[in-house]
């Protein structure tokens, strides 16, 4: 059983929920809270505990940081959460993010695992309120970076490059899977059509689905944050690079430089088939859930 601490900016791209879904149908992982970042942060909270709702799943949630330390403006999809009726009903615990993960990790140190899987606003804050909690994170899993050649900025790194410096340059044991290897990954139809007919959270999310390919207009996605999460879950999925460190430019950039004294590890390849056919299972699997299951119940 592994506990960890999810840090989300759900409800924009879909890919946030399927990776929500994931964790509650893998019953090695106790989802222990939920922290939200970038944006509606109250809105975002809201989201969480309503798919946790679909799973029977009585979620802690604590709502983030709205505002990137870089300043820039935050994008909006503006559909975020309008297929989820009475979304007001969903409460959410008090307090800020950053200060809860700080607290969470002093109480339990060295065995919470972090997934990160928007920008890295919250850890940055948190860092800053005590820097020691660096030490404290059993291992940080973030969705982030494009690494090649041919690179360009990605939206995570981006949207807050000041935290994304800040926290992946804080020595902390860090796996990065970068939008090159994510976007080796499609949800096509019939991933969808067995997704949607599993219960509850399978339709919700089914329909979130269909709204995200609407918006781009498109008939498939790529799930970023689902595969992030696997390279925890499902390692023999995956290979990664030998240790190294993450510099992160003015907008966004990111660069891996080798180096055996360095903290973190980028993915370089995956099974791709596998990992879409494990992401469908895990979704399916979490519709599944039973209300009052102590697996991730927020407990």
């Amino acid at each position: 059983m592994r506990q960890l601490i999810l840090d989300t900016d759900i409800g924009s791209d879909v890919d946030d929920a399927m990776a929500l879904a994931l964790i509650l149908g893998t019953p090695s992982l106790d989802l222990v809270a939920i922290h939200t970042v970038y944006g509606d942060t109250r809105l975002r909270s809201q989201l969480a505990r309503r798919y946790g709702a679909l799973a029977g799943r009585d979620l802690t949630v604590v709502a983030g940081t709205a505002e990137p330390l870089s300043g820039r403006p935050v994008w909006w999809a503006g559909h975020e959460g309008t297929l989820h009726k009475d979304l007001d009903a969903e409460t959410f615990a008090p307090g800020s993010a950053p200060e809860d993960l700080v607290a969470r990790l002093q109480n339990n140190q060295g065995a919470l695992d972090v997934v990160a899987i928007g920008p890295l606003t919250n850890l940055a804050a948190a860092l800053e309120l005590e820097p020691q909690a660096a030490q404290w994170i059993r291992h940080l899993w973030v969705m982030g970076g494009w690494f090649g050649a041919d690179a360009e900025p990605e939206h995570n790194f981006k949207s807050d490059d000041v935290a994304a410096r800040a926290v992946l340059t804080a020595g902390i044991p860090t796996t990065i899977t970068a939008i090159e290897i994510t976007r080796q990954v499609s949800i096509t139809n019939d991933l969808l059509q067995r997704i949607r007919t599993a219960g509850p959270l399978g339709a919700a999310l089914g329909a979130d689905i269909e709204q995200w390919w609407a918006y781009w207009n498109e008939t498939w996605n790529v799930p970023h944050d689902p595969v992030a999460v696997l390279t925890l879950t499902r390692p023999d999925l995956f290979a990664l690079s030998e240790p190294g460190h993450v510099t992160i430019g003015a907008d966004g950039l990111s660069t891996f430089t080798p180096d055996p004294a360095g903290t973190v590890r980028i993915v370089t390849e995956l099974d791709a088939v596998a990992v879409a056919e494990e992401i469908a299972a895990r979704i399916v699997a979490a519709a599944g859930s039973v209300a009052g299951e102590t697996d991730g119940d927020g407990s």
